[in-house]
């Protein structure tokens, strides 16, 4: 039996994501790792060879038909024709770089082919850089970076060697079993939450007669329904210059990163996280580049991002696959202190990490593989018109890493949008920095380098009201504002 002729079925997540893809929006995850010193192309091929192809998803290709999506083995794979070489044409500097992950971003994967490609860039003017495309169907965020990692070494004298990939137990919880087995009502594509919220209630019963789980399923089975239908209900975002008609050009840009030591330094000093300082900066850096476009500070709303949540343990992420949730989270653009956009970010996560927003919004992407591709557009556009952006924040390793012999410098990536949504915003931390990056659809932000350049002076605000302020408690936002206002003009 040929190869080819064994079909393994896709699941029904990523299902979803495989038929998400539209010219508007390519589910793409994109990364650029720049690198110190030559990089051996050679060892590079060994390197993926020996480690990256281990994981078969990477020789299969993507078939979708009537009765479902399969993988099936590439039986004419050829790692030369995903693995590129290349050149920038010029100047070879940062503003070239970024045009060519743009062009990247905007063309899509050869679905002949399995759905990944590596691009290496020889000339670039600080270092050697790898340019990564991943569908999402393969794999989610967290996932990808821990297959990554499985490339890279600790020192630079480390060989490539055979490595497979670890075979993790699918340990799962007694409510994640259930949760799965509620999903099958989907598959009829009509009045999900109804239909859901009837199956919830008919499987309770059942696990109601187990008394190590009877005690809060009662309760869980009502907050599933109610964050579904919370999810489903939300009003639609704002009208804004962040929303509006798609092109299929995507353009990106990255800033210099912040010293993560000074990042965690503002969110102890103020009592918050350190992603609800990264994403009050972001806030700030949105509502500073709408104002300086021309929109009037006091008509500002506040505008929902869509926030993935990691639902497995980090030691399955080598399963691949897609295995989170989504939060709508609403960034506070209307206020204009920075302080208060932070508490406003803290309390607003606070709630949405009480919820169970992103268990019930996986089930939902799984119902949606589950019907026919017809129906997964029109709903995936009402959800898409709830939030303006999709923003990620990434943890990555905190020491230096090896590729091929070469150490990695800097890590950014950007995470694809889905329906009409045409901004993606994204944060990763790696060896003591942080990174900011952006892509935008061209006919919305057709310069990103606008907002990401207010970064970090959003941070700095931050960072100057923590020296500044006395940490009794928290700092008063008036006496915050009146630091924050520039000093009068003499005369």
């Amino acid at each position: 039996m040929s190869s080819t002729s064994i079909k393994e079925p896709v699941s029904k997540v990523d299902t979803a994501w495989l038929r998400m893809e539209q010219p508007t929006n390519l589910m793409m995850i994109n990364g650029v790792f720049t690198l110190e010193g030559p990089l051996d192309y050679e060892k590079l091929l060994e390197t993926i060879e020996q480690r990256f192809l281990t994981f078969r998803r990477f020789r299969q290709k993507a078939v979708d038909g009537p009765r479902g999506a399969y993988w099936v083995m590439d039986d004419d794979f050829d790692i030369t024709c995903h693995v590129r070489r290349t050149a920038l044409p010029g100047a070879a500097d940062q503003a070239e770089l970024e045009t060519l992950v743009s062009q990247l971003a905007s063309t899509p994967l050869d679905s002949s082919r399995p759905l990944w490609q590596f691009h290496v860039v020889e000339n670039y003017i600080d270092g050697p850089v790898l340019i990564i495309r991943i569908h999402h169907c393969i794999a989610d965020g967290i996932a990808l970076v821990q297959v990554f990692l499985s490339l890279t070494d600790p020192t630079p004298e480390s060989r490539p060697s055979a490595r497979k990939p670890e075979v993790w137990k699918k340990r799962r919880s007694d409510e994640a079993m259930v949760f799965q087995r509620l999903l099958d009502p989907a598959r009829e594509g009509l009045d999900f939450a109804n239909h859901l919220g009837q199956r919830l209630i008919k499987e309770g019963s059942k696990i109601l007669q187990n008394p190590a789980v009877a005690g809060n399923y009662a309760a869980e089975v009502g907050e599933v329904v109610r964050e579904l239908a919370h999810s489903l209900t939300l009003t639609d975002d704002p009208v804004t210059r962040f929303k509006g008609r798609l092109g299929t050009r995507k353009h990106v840009a990255w800033t210099e990163p912040l010293a993560l030591d000074e990042v965690k330094a503002v969110s102890k000093a103020f009592g918050c996280t350190v992603n609800d300082v990264l994403i009050a900066a972001v806030t700030g850096a949105l509502r500073q580049y709408m104002i300086s476009a021309g929109d009037n500070a006091e008509d500002l709303q506040d505008i929902r991002v869509t926030v993935p949540v990691n639902l497995r343990p980090l030691e399955h992420a080598l399963d691949l696959g897609n295995h989170f949730g989504l939060v709508f989270l609403s960034l506070p653009l209307s206020m204009d202190s920075p302080l208060e956009r932070m508490y406003a970010v803290h309390s607003r996560m606070e709630e949405l990490k009480s919820s169970k927003q992103a268990t019930v919004t996986l089930g939902f992407l799984a119902a949606l593989g589950m019907g026919p591709s017809a129906i997964q557009k029109p709903v995936l556009e009402m959800l898409s018109q709830k939030a303006t952006a999709v923003l990620t924040n990434v943890p990555g390793p905190q020491q230096p890493l090896y590729l091929a012999g070469s150490k990695m410098k800097e890590m950014m990536f950007w995470v694809p949008q889905n329906g009409n949504i045409g901004i993606g915003i994204s944060i990763l931390s790696y060896n003591g920095k942080v990174y900011f990056g952006l892509i935008s659809d061209h006919r919305l932000v057709p310069e990103p380098s606008e907002i990401i350049a207010r970064f970090r002076g959003e941070f700095e605000k931050l960072l100057y009201l923590g020296l500044m302020l006395p940490l009794d408690g928290r700092p008063c936002l008036s006496l915050a504002r009146d630091l924050l206002q520039p000093a009068p003009k003499d005369g």
